[in-house]
C-alpha cells in the first residue's frame, strides 16, 4: 500500500526520514505527523521553531502549532503558548475535544501544565544571543526587527489511506508579544481530506492568511488537479492579486501531498523541503518560481547542505 510524507524546509527532513519508518511499519498518519514535528521542535539550531525558537520583542518564545486529522477533520490548534517543549502534541491532544480545541496564550501554557506536558525554557543562550544582537541593529541601526518566520508544516498519507496535517512555528523574529500567523488557523496554514490531500504553509503569516491558500490547494486536488498543478494555480496567481491589491506580498511557500501519494510545491522565494513514499526513501528538494506561474524543483546539493550546516551552526557574534 502507499504511504507517503512531505514538510516544509530542509529541517524536515530528520524527522521525516524518522515519521516514514512508522508509515512503512502500518503506522497511523497521525502519529507520523507527531513525531516528525516534535524532532524539529527538540532540535536546538532550528531557529524558527520550538527550543531554539527566535522570541518575540520581549524575549520571551510564543509558539504556535496545529493538528488534522484528515479522516475525521478534527483540529487541535495553540497560539501564542509558551514554556512548553513540544506544542505539536498539545495541538494534537487538544484535536480529541470538541470544544475548547483552540487554546491561546496563558489558556494554551495553563492547560498544558494542568494536562502533564512537559514545561521547559524554550529559549536558549544561542537565541537570547541572536535577539540581543537583533535589539542592538534596532537601536544603533534603524533596523526593520522582522527578520526570519519560518514554519515546519508536514502531510502524511499511511497505508489505510489515513491523512493528517501539523504545523509548528515560533513565529515572526521580534513580534509584538501576542501576534499570531498563519500557522494555527485552518484552511491558511493547514488543511487536511483524507478524500483528497492536504497542505500546509510557511512564509509571512500576515500575508499568507489573506488567501486561505492550503484549502484552496486541496479543493482544487479535489476537482482532478496534481498536487502539483493545484499548488501552481492557487499561489502564483493569488501572489499576483495581492501585489496589485495590497501593493506588496511577503515570502510564500506551500506543499501538498494527495491521496495517491503524489506530492506538489509552488513558492515565491527559494524554498527546501523534503519528501519520500513507499517508492522514493526521503530526500530534499530546492524549489523556486519557474517561468509562466510554474515551479522548478531539484535535488538539494551536498555543497548547499554543507553550507547550511555551517550556516545555522556559525558563533554569534
Amino acid at each position: 500500500m502507499t504511504y507517503a510524507m512531505i514538510g516544509t524546509w530542509r529541517m524536515a527532513y530528520e524527522g521525516l526520514s524518522k515519521a516514514m519508518t512508522t508509515l512503512e511499519a502500518g503506522g497511523k498518519s497521525t502519529d507520523a505527523i507527531e513525531i516528525a514535528i516534535k524532532e524539529v521542535e527538540d532540535y536546538p539550531f532550528f531557529k524558527s521553531v520550538g527550543y531554539g525558537g527566535l522570541p518575540n520583542a520581549q524575549g520571551l518564545v510564543e509558539m504556535d502549532a496545529a493538528f488534522m486529522d484528515g479522516n475525521t477533520f478534527a483540529i487541535g490548534a495553540v497560539a501564542g503558548i509558551s514554556d512548553v517543549k513540544n506544542p505539536i502534541s498539545v495541538a494534537r491532544q487538544l484535536s480529541n475535544d470538541h470544544f475548547n480545541s483552540f487554546l491561546v496564550g496563558a489558556g494554551a501554557s495553563q492547560y498544558a501544565m494542568f494536562n502533564g506536558f512537559e514545561a521547559r525554557n524554550m529559549l536558549t543562550e544561542r537565541a537570547h544571543k541572536l535577539w540581543a544582537k537583533r535589539v542592538q541593529e534596532i537601536n544603533e541601526k534603524n533596523l526593520s526587527p522582522y527578520d526570519g518566520h519560518d514554519t515546519v508544516g508536514m502531510v502524511s498519507l499511511d497505508q489505510d489511506a489515513g491523512m493528517a496535517a501539523g504545523t509548528s512555528t515560533s513565529g515572526l523574529f521580534m513580534k509584538k508579544p501576542g501576534r499570531t500567523g498563519d500557522s494555527a488557523l485552518s484552511g491558511s496554514g493547514f488543511y487536511v481530506d483524507s478524500d483528497i490531500g492536504g497542505a500546509t504553509a510557511t512564509g509571512l503569516g500576515e500575508d499568507l492568511m489573506k488567501g486561505c491558500l492550503s484549502y484552496e490547494i486541496v479543493r482544487l486536488m479535489g476537482s482532478g488537479l496534481s498536487p502539483q498543478a493545484a499548488c501552481d494555480q492557487a499561489v502564483y496567481p493569488f501572489v499576483e492579486k495581492l501585489k496589485k491589491r495590497y501593493g506588496k506580498v511577503g515570502e510564500f511557500s506551500l506543499i501538498a501531498l494527495n491521496n495517491q501519494g503524489e506530492w506538489g510545491v509552488a513558492t515565491n522565494v527559494e524554498f527546501t523541503f523534503a519528501a519520500g513514499n513507499d517508492e522514493q526513501t526521503p530526500q530534499i528538494y530546492m524549489a523556486n518560481p519557474g517561468p509562466d506561474q510554474t515551479t522548478i524543483i531539484e535535488p538539494i546539493s551536498e555543497a548547499w547542505l554543507i553550507a547550511y550546516e555551517k550556516r545555522i551552526k556559525a558563533p554569534i557574534d
